[in-house]
Formats: structure tokens, C-alpha cells, sequence
């Protein structure tokens, strides 16, 4: 279908208030009432990013609504992804390709270029699917930026799009965040709202009434649904993930999964399939004494790697995880699995140069090199000893994304090794297929006495997520109403 396919908007008033969610949620309905669907945002700034079959990349959480949809990803779902380097500059990607590191404020003068390849992108989605649900970023009130924007109104303008404009409850303040971001739209914008979602909500619904009817009457736009504080296990975008704040030891656990919360960390969802695990806690820690306490310890992808290695001695972490792994599992994945070697060299200054120390835990050197690695693989784990042996000759399937080469000390280029109680990898997903995941915990659990008895399959449990995010939608928005606007 050519131009003929419907279209709808998910705006917010702020980053995190839950758009990524309501959009995989509306992909989800529209897939279950018989249309194709595809997701879209046509600039993406997040750390958690997907590989495509052809190797592109893309921003998570659209990988997370294509699959909401029931579709392969596809670049043409995000054209553009901001992954940032460091406080004020980011790696720009196009089309699923690096076109380089841009400062903010360089990037701001150039993205309006960029508005041919977003169009191209979305006449692509406009070929394959009924409806397009898109999802805007941060919010379009930003006066300060609005007159070169490619994300919000300024994108709704481009497609034509009606606007759903979403608020956090849970912060506070709703009230003011949607009539305050109404007030700074200028009418033509003002006008694309066609409805208004209150996010986030806990507790009695009816004490809402009195305030509901005072926006409706000020802000002359409905509220069309309010969506309660629904715990699901389902990617977040990046690191805003409400997921990060979990670092606190839960005694109520069986096992517990200490995850190191790099500053700049990325690809966290890499431990989610542990978090579906009954009886199992993940908690994201940047305090080396929450170490000892874990079962199971895991570095997780990092944008800067030598900077966060620095970061891992400046803060006593690395001392922590190499007494730990004395004792217990220690889990590198991608820039963690090129920590744990001996060490890391930036001969063409890819991050910032120079050759740093590994923690020595891994006999293995990384190069960091200039073209990154972008690829989806699949293979079948060697045999390995010790407490990984619950996962030897298991099926995994993950992709990869990095700068750099890690050899053995034989002088081969290695994806995966373990030694003793450390296995890194370079496969972002290794812990998705089936039950690798479970395998590893019951090993863990059985080590200290405790029998699991339950059965996993992550991906099944996945969509069985994304159904109960549909209901979610179906039981407290006005779909009769947003069939109505599109």
C-alpha cells in the first residue's frame, strides 16, 4: 500500500513519559485487529541500539515495537540514531550507517539535511504497512529548538499526522506539563492534538474527574485515556529506563544478578532475560560494595570503553569484581568482555587513544578499530566447564556492534571465551534464545542449594509481554476514538 496508509503520532511532554511503550502497545492493537503496522521515529537518542539482517543499526526500542507488530526490524523505522560519545557530542547514524562524531551544536545546524532521508525512510514504511504509529522524542515544546525540528510537530507537519500527547503522572505535575506544552505550541501545531493520555497513574482513577474536566475545558483537547503503572519486562530506550534505579540487595530473592552500571553504559537490556526468571533480582550497581553480595555479576556494554574502564579502578569496582570472580560468575558482554582482558589499545584514537590495562581476567588483547563491527549471528557454544557447563552446546542467536578486534593468546579473533568463573562475549542477545538464560540460573541456584523447577523460552515470554501491553491499551484508551483520528 502506497499512500494510502494511516498514520498516528505519540508525542510526550517530557523524556520518559512512556511513549516507546504506547507505541509498541498501539503497534500491538492495530497487529491483533488484522492490519500491517509499522513503527517509526524518525530521530532516535538512546545507548540501546539493534542490528538489523543487513547489518544497519537502529535504535532498541523501535526493534522492541517491530516486534510489537510482528515485523523484522528495519532501519527504515529509525533513519536517524544519536548514540552519545560524552556530555555534548554524539555518533551520528544514518540510514543505519556512522557518518561520524558531531559536538551538539554542530549537529543541530546540519540535521535539517538530513530531512531527505527521513522521508525516504517513511515512504518505504508507507509500502509495506496499513497504519504507521510514530513516535516523537522528548517534547515539542522545547522553544528553543523548534524551528529546525524533525521529530515532532515539525515531522507531524511533514507527514500530515494526528497527535496523541502523553503525560507522566507519576512525576507530578501532569496537569501543567500538558496544558503548559499546549500553550507553547502555535495554533497550526496545537491543533494536530487530537487527544490527550495520562500516563503512569496509581490508585483511585475517579479522583481524577474534577482535574480531567478542568483540562478538557482549558486546554478545549479530550483526554482520552488514563493508563495505569503497569509492570512489564519489555526493552526500554535507553538510559532514562526507570530499570537503572533498581540497585538496592533484596533478600527476597533466590538469586541475585548485580549488574555494573558503567557511566556510560549501553545495551543494558542484555540482562533481561534474567529479570523474567522468578525468584531473580537485577539490580544495576555503581557502589563496589554491592558486589559481594551478588550471585552473578555482569559488565555490560559501555559507548566509551576506556573511559569507563578508568572508572571501574578510579571506584574501586575493578578491585570488587576481580575478588568476586575469585568466588563467583562474572559475565562481560561486548565493551565489558573487552575489559576483561589484559588489554585495550586505541592506536587510531577511535575513543581517546593510548593502550590502558585490562582487569586480567581473560587471557585475551582488544584493538580498538575504526570500522565498526555491525552483523546478527547465531552459532552453537562450545564445550565449557564449571558453572558454564549448563550452557555448553546451546543454540544462541544475537547480534553484534562494536569498534574493535579481541584476540586470544594464540593470536586468533574470538567472538566468545570463558576462563574458569569468567565467560565474555562479544554478542549482544546471547541470553534471548530459549532457555540459556534459566540453564545458567539453575546452575547458580543448584550451587547453593536451591532447585528451580520452572521452564522458560524468553521469546515466548516476550510476546506474551507485548499481549498483555495490548490489553493494557485496549482496556484504558478510547480506541473507538483513536481509530476515528487516523
Amino acid at each position: 500500500m502506497s499512500s494510502s496508509s494511516k498514520v498516528i503520532m505519540v508525542q510526550g511532554t517530557m523524556s520518559n513519559v512512556g511513549k516507546s511503550l504506547l507505541v509498541g502497545g498501539l503497534c500491538r492493537v492495530f497487529k491483533q485487529d488484522g492490519y500491517r503496522v509499522a513503527p517509526f521515529k524518525s530521530q532516535n537518542m538512546a545507548l540501546n541500539s539493534f542490528v538489523t539482517e543487513d547489518g544497519l543499526e537502529l535504535g532498541r526500542a523501535q526493534a522492541m515495537q517491530a516486534e510489537c507488530a510482528g515485523v523484522k526490524p528495519s532501519v527504515y523505522m529509525n533513519p536517524i540514531l544519536l548514540k552519545p560519545t560524552n556530555d555534548i557530542g554524539s555518533q551520528v547514524i544514518v540510514n543505519g550507517e556512522v557518518i561520524g562524531n558531531m559536538p551538539a551544536r554542530d549537529y543541530f545546524k546540519y540535521k535539517k539535511k538530513l530531512i531527505p532521508d527521513i522521508m525516504a525512510a517513511y515512504n518505504e514504511l508507507q509500502k509495506q504497512a496499513d497504519i504507521i504509529v510514530v513516535e516523537g522524542a522528548g517534547s515539542p515544546a522545547e522553544i528553543n529548538l523548534k524551528s529546525d525540528d524533525i521529530v515532532n510537530m515539525g515531522l507531524a507537519e511533514l507527514i500530515d499526522a494526528p497527535v496523541l500527547l502523553v503525560g507522566d503522572i507519576d512525576r507530578g505535575g501532569v496537569f501543567a506539563q500538558l496544558l503548559g506544552t499546549l500553550q507553547l505550541l502555535e495554533p497550526q501545531e496545537r491543533a494536530r492534538v487530537k487527544g490527550l493520555i495520562i500516563n503512569k497513574f496509581r490508585g483511585d482513577k475517579s479522583l481524577l474527574d474534577s482535574g480531567i474536566d478542568m483540562i478538557e475545558e482549558m486546554g478545549h483537547v479530550p483526554v482520552i485515556g488514563t493508563v495505569p503503572y503497569t509492570k512489564l519486562l519489555i526493552d526500554d530506550e535507553d538510559s532514562l529506563s526507570e530499570r537503572l534505579d533498581k540497585d538496592s540487595f533484596n533478600d527476597g530473592y533466590s538469586i541475585d544478578i548485580a549488574v555494573v552500571r558503567f557511566p556510560r553504559i549501553s545495551n543494558f537490556t542484555d540482562a533481561a532475560p534474567f529479570e523474567s526468571i522468578e525468584g531473580v533480582n537485577v539490580r544495576f550497581i555503581t557502589n563496589p560494595r554491592e558486589v559481594e553480595k551478588a550471585d552473578l555479576v555482569i559488565l555490560p556494554g559501555s559507548k566509551n570503553t576506556i573511559a569507563d574502564l578508568r572508572w571501574m579502578r578510579e571506584s574501586g569496582m575493578e578491585a570488587a569484581v576481580k575478588k568476586f570472580a575469585t568466588k563467583g560468575p562474572v559475565i562481560g558482554i561486548c565493551g565489558g568482555f573487552q575489559m576483561l582482558g589484559n588489554t585495550i589499545s586505541d592506536p587510531d584514537k577511535v575513543e581517546e587513544g593510548g593502550s590502558i590495562r585490562g582487569l586480567s581476567l581473560l587471557d585475551t588483547t582488544t584493538i580498538l578499530k575504526d570500522k565498526k563491527n555491525r552483523s546478527q549471528c547465531q552459532g552453537m557454544l562450545e564445550e565449557m566447564d564449571g558453572i558454564y557447563e549448563s550452557i555448553s552446546h546451546q543454540k544462541y542467536v544475537g547480534y553484534e556492534i562494536h569498534m574493535g578486534e579481541t584476540k586470544n593468546f594464540q593470536g586468533e579473533s574470538i567472538t566468545y571465551m570463558q576462563e574458569g568463573n569468567v565467560f565474555g562475549t562479544y554478542v549482544h542477545g546471547v541470553f534471548d534464545e530459549g532457555d540459556l538464560a534459566l540453564r545458567l540460573i539453575k546452575r547458580i541456584a543448584s550451587d547453593k542449594g536451591i532447585e528451580l523447577e520452572q521452564t522458560m523460552d524468553y521469546q515466548a515470554f516476550k510476546e506474551q509481554e507485548y499481549d498483555k501491553l495490548a490489553q493494557v491499551i485496549r482496556d484504558n484508551l478510547d480506541m473507538e476514538f483513536i481509530y476515528s483520528i487516523i
